[in-house]
């Protein structure tokens, strides 16, 4: 009887001790009937946009009213008078203290808060409008966004960098004499630790290269590497207390003049089944998987962000770097995880900031998102020099590209999943009427089936007609003809 008893009393600890939630069905379940509160505070839903439809008490709170009060799970706070804003990370810090979504917040009973970008401002908004941060701390971020530690954890994790070396250089002879020491020879891309790539990647041949950028470089740690003939990369990826899961292989887009002013700057991403071949695509795969498991011993948790270079004269794959955020390379990778796999990405984000226990058999949602169609995103960035009061813009839905190459709205829409074919797209406004122009502005996005860029790296027609078609659809008029000076909002919103 004894004995019979201890068995019982095994199966009952065996059964308290299993997680709160095991397998997909219970994770659906949980997350549809949260309670908690859920906030993503940015200039735009655009990331994360859709999220609200797996997640309850979701909602999004943005500065940009990109859908015209459409959308049914986004709180937009009227602006008053214009406002200075030096960074996104400011932006964020204005939503959460502005008396509207202070009242909002409290009013649903606190929460957790979801960013792209934060600082220490932001996070003490954040707590005293009683929100709850659902990402890995500001000073983890900050040590891994570093390019410098990039290098180091990439190195650490088995997943190299381009030839490369570390140090600082006061002049061009400083430079080279780096370079010499890794065998790296004259024709250098230059790093600095942080920023866009567009900006704090500098391409170095010779000592008048040196001299038109040497403010941004003379006085900085600096990754100097050897330039290689390569196709750029990303993919995102999550670090869960179960291992890592890995999101689709995507290509770049940069430095297209007809999207962005920036050499070398981001505007985009394709994501098609056979990038890359499957070999090479299960080797970045792999080395994400690698990153991510070094980055949970860190302490990180949820997405990041993993830009790889794809070396086209013998086939190696390098590390770019780390973005130890949701980015941009999140709106098509949950797009695609979601539409075909079941399951976004983000969701597993999610779990590790919900204070419950879940477990899955993680190699079978990673095969469940091994079959997609071809999807790409534009980033339109005002690629001209005037500043403009903006007076019409197109408005965010469903537009259509006709035959004879003209760019047509369809119907407003807040779903990207309503992209019909190659000939319909998705575009997301982030400037309208009232906001101002101005030269590398993020004036909205396009969300497409099917490819933009050729094998050569060159944009299809399509995407040349899809940038200009809708671009076309702005009016605007010189400052002398505005009424209230311009909100400085000089920043970039993905």
């Amino acid at each position: 009887m004894a004995k019979k008893q201890t068995k019982t009393r095994e199966r009952v600890a065996s059964r308290s001790a299993r997680p709160a939630l095991s397998g997909l069905s219970d994770i659906y379940s949980f997350l549809r009937a949260n309670q908690t509160p859920l906030y993503f505070v940015s200039p735009t839903p655009y990331n994360i946009l859709g999220i609200d439809q797996w997640v309850g008490r979701f909602q999004h709170i943005s500065f940009f009213d990109t859908f015209a009060g459409a959308h049914p799970h986004s709180f937009v706070p009227e602006r008053v008078g214009p406002r200075d804003f030096e960074s996104f990370e400011s932006v964020n810090t204005y939503l959460l203290s502005h008396k509207r979504v202070i009242e909002h917040v409290r009013t649903r009973g606190g929460g957790k808060a979801l960013f792209v970008m934060f600082d220490e401002d932001t996070v003490e908004a954040a707590k005293d409008v009683g929100l709850e941060i659902a990402l890995p701390p500001l000073a983890l971020r900050n040590q891994i966004d570093s390019k410098i530690e990039t290098t180091r954890l990439g190195d650490d994790a088995g997943v190299a960098s381009a030839p490369n070396t570390l140090g600082r250089a006061a002049n061009y002879h400083e430079l080279c004499a780096l370079a010499d020491r890794a065998t790296l020879g004259r024709d250098l891309v230059v790093q600095t630790p942080f920023g866009d790539s567009g900006r704090t990647t500098f391409f170095i041949r010779d000592e008048a290269d040196w001299a038109k950028n040497h403010r941004a470089l003379c006085d900085d740690d600096l990754k100097v590497m050897r330039r290689i003939n390569h196709l750029p990369g990303t993919l995102e990826a999550c670090v869960t207390r179960n291992g890592t899961l890995v999101g689709p292989v995507q290509t770049d887009l940069t430095g297209f003049p007809e999207l962005t002013p920036y050499r070398g700057g981001w505007c985009g991403n394709d994501v098609f089944p056979d990038v890359f071949g499957p070999e090479t695509r299960d080797r970045i795969i792999g080395m994400a998987r690698r990153l991510g498991d070094r980055l949970g011993q860190e302490g990180y948790r949820g997405v990041f962000c993993f830009d790889f270079l794809l070396d086209t004269d013998d086939g190696e794959v390098y590390l770019g770097e780390i973005n130890p955020r949701i980015s941009g390379a999140s709106p098509l990778t949950n797009l695609i995880t979601a539409k075909y796999g079941g399951i976004p990405l983000f969701l597993f984000h999610l779990l590790e900031f919900m204070d419950v226990d879940w477990e899955l058999d993680l190699d079978s949602v990673q095969e469940r998102w091994r079959g997609f169609d071809g999807w790409s995103q534009l980033v339109l960035k005002q690629t001209t020099d005037e500043v403009e009061l903006i007076t019409k813009a197109p408005q965010s839905g469903l537009w259509r590209l006709t035959g004879d190459g003209e760019v047509r709205f369809i119907r407003p829409e807040t779903d990207w999943h309503a992209v019909g074919g190659e000939d319909e797209a998705f575009y997301l406004q982030v400037y309208g009427p009232g906001d101002y122009r101005y030269p590398g502005a993020d004036l909205g996005v396009i969300v497409a089936r099917g490819r933009m860029q050729t094998d050569d790296r060159e944009l299809y027609e399509r995407a040349k007609l899809w940038s200009a078609g809708i671009t076309s659809q702005f009016e605007s008029v010189p400052l002398d003809q505005a009424i209230e000076p311009p909100d400085q909002t000089y920043t970039k919103w993905f």
